[in-house]
């Protein structure tokens, strides 16, 4: 998607080569415009699949994944990391550890929104190592709900996140694929397309 490549070379933050900050744009503040595009375009990528439920983690993946919501016409559900007074026990729940973070965190999601035979999208900001799909997939399992696809806004290719899904069968849908981060410049996978004369 060239508007989120072109958001990123211009305004995201090489802070390692394996930290990519978009804190101007996606994940503290927000480009509604852009999100919007995003929302639409994972609207265009999973329209035939029968979505009933968007399903990301609080907080990074709540934009995008509303917009997406929006556009397919259907309930977004964010999982918790910190359970409120107001949850009972009768919510699903899985282990999630950040690397960016270097925290594991207990997300949960109420048993009253996830339900069988749910076909759910799942939509996250980042796709680094998978941990955080892994613990939303396994969410998904535990409903008895079907995972029809995984959408991602910025995927760190050059991490085994998408390995991990893919042989779990998961459908991946990354806007942006970075393939390096080296000498603090921004390149992804399709820069290296090339076209044999």
């Amino acid at each position: 998607m060239d508007l989120l490549k072109q958001a990123i070379r211009e305004k995201g933050n090489v802070l390692s080569e394996n930290v990519l900050k978009v804190d101007t744009f996606l994940n503290h503040q927000i480009d509604t415009k852009l999100m919007g595009d995003v929302g639409k375009e994972f609207a265009r990528l999973f329209k035939s699949a029968g979505i009933t439920k968007v399903l990301t983690i609080e907080s990074s993946g709540i934009a995008p994944s509303f917009m997406a919501a929006t556009e397919l016409d259907v309930p977004l559900i964010f999982a918790r990391k910190k359970k409120s007074l107001t949850m009972t026990d009768n919510v699903y729940s899985s282990q999630v550890y950040s690397f960016t973070k270097q925290e594991t965190n207990e997300i949960t999601v109420s048993k009253d929104f996830l339900k069988a035979g749910d076909q759910v999208l799942i939509i996250d900001d980042f796709l680094a190592n998978g941990q955080a799909a892994l613990g939303l997939i396994d969410i998904v399992h535990q409903a008895n709900a079907h995972v029809s696809g995984l959408g991602i806004v910025i995927e760190k290719s050059f991490q085994d996140g998408r390995k991990r899904l893919e042989k779990c069968g998961i459908r991946v849908e990354s806007l942006a694929r970075v393939k390096s981060l080296e000498n603090g410049n921004v390149t992804f996978v399709d820069d290296f397309v090339s076209i044999n004369l």
